[in-house]
This record gives C-alpha cells, sequence and structure tokens, in this order.
C-alpha cells in the first residue's frame, strides 16, 4: 500500500511545533529508519504531547507528505536564490541553480533515507521517491517557466518548455544517482544550455 495513502488532512501552516516535529521526524527516519518514527517518540524528541503531534500533523502518512514537502521546498528555495544572484545571466544562473541542487541533495538526510530503502532501512519510504518526484518536477518547471521568461530567451516557448524539462529531468537523475561532482555536472548543463540559446558560456566547461 503506498504511503500516501489514507492520510489525514492537517493544516499546510499547522502551529509553532509543526516544523519541530516534521524536522525531528527526517532526522529519525534518517538514522533509524522510518518504522522508528512514531508519534510517541516524536512527542519524547520535540517535548510535546502525542496529541500534539497528531493535532499538528494529522497521521503518519501525512507526516511522510509533510517532510516530502519540506525538502521540495528548500530546493526551490536555492533555485531562486541561484536565480536571483545572476538576473542578467541566464546561463550562469542555471550553473548556479543546478550545482546548489546537487550539492543540497548529496547532503540531504531524507533523500539517503529514501535511497537506502534497497538495504532494508525504509521500504515504506519507496513510494515517496515516486510522489515526490512528480511534484517536484510539476513544481520545479512551473517554477523556472517563469523565471527564464523573464531573460527573454531566443525560443518559443514550446522550445523553452523542452529544455527545461531535460535540464529537470537530467537534474533529477543525478539527484538519485549522480556521475559526477556538482559543480562538473552543472558545469556540462549550462553549456549546453548555453549552445541550446545562441549565447557563449563564459567560462565554458570551466571544470574539465
Amino acid at each position: 500500500m503506498a504511503i500516501m495513502s489514507g492520510a489525514l488532512p492537517a493544516p499546510p501552516e499547522g502551529g509553532q511545533h509543526r516544523r519541530p516535529i516534521i524536522t525531528a521526524a527526517i532526522e529519525l527516519t534518517a538514522r533509524s529508519g522510518w518504522s522508528a518514527v512514531t508519534m510517541a517518540r516524536l512527542a519524547e524528541v520535540v517535548g510535546v504531547s502525542r496529541q500534539t503531534v497528531y493535532n499538528e500533523i494529522g497521521s503518519k502518512a501525512a507526516l511522510a507528505e509533510a517532510m516530502v514537502a519540506h525538502e521540495l521546498d528548500r530546493f526551490l528555495s536555492v533555485v531562486g536564490a541561484a536565480f536571483d544572484r545572476h538576473e542578467n545571466d541566464l546561463v550562469e544562473a542555471i550553473y548556479d541553480a543546478v550545482r546548489a541542487v546537487l550539492e543540497l541533495a548529496d547532503d540531504n538526510i531524507l533523500l539517503r533515507a529514501i535511497a537506502s530503502a534497497t538495504h532494508g532501512t525504509a521500504p515504506e519510504l519507496l513510494p515517496l521517491l515516486t510522489t515526490g518526484a512528480g511534484t517536484l518536477l510539476t513544481q520545479a518547471k512551473t517554477m523556472l517557466t517563469a523565471r527564464v521568461a523573464a531573460y527573454r530567451p531566443p525560443l518559443t516557448a514550446e522550445q523553452v518548455a523542452v529544455v527545461i524539462d531535460l535540464v529537470v529531468r537530467t537534474v533529477l537523475s543525478h539527484v538519485m544517482q549522480p556521475s559526477d561532482t556538482p559543480a562538473r555536472t552543472a558545469d556540462a548543463l549550462a553549456w549546453l544550455a548555453a549552445r541550446v540559446l545562441g549565447v557563449d558560456a563564459a567560462p565554458a566547461l570551466r571544470h574539465t
């Protein structure tokens, strides 16, 4: 049964204890596995009552969704910050965003916990990988479409959509199974984007 099924709704913002509960759940999952995460254990770690945990989260399935949403927000935040740093250079914005995402993923305890499911650590979390990836694809592409449009690239909307889809899917594949360092991967994707956009990447393939 997928872990997302039967989730009891909880307010997206919640009260003052919601974020500490989610953070504690992520750390506990990484350290001891998803099966070790219980409302009673979270209440003990955070220093609140078990009823408070239920009031803030709703259920364990809802907790899993909240954990993924929390990490998704972190990824989208670093992408947005990268584009803010390079308002006049789309290629550099892409390089910075890709590198920041891959560096964050390299030290992401929730992703490591999900990946370790092949060793029996958290098999119940595997459905989150597919569901979370789908959410990430949708939100990342929506965000990037708006961001890239501000640079007025010499492409049609359909062509921009193709480039964004390619970059996002490639980055996701490197999040789960990196084949090079974040810097080199970002370098390659920025170079590719520069070629598609018909501009010079300066410097080209800086980490070769």
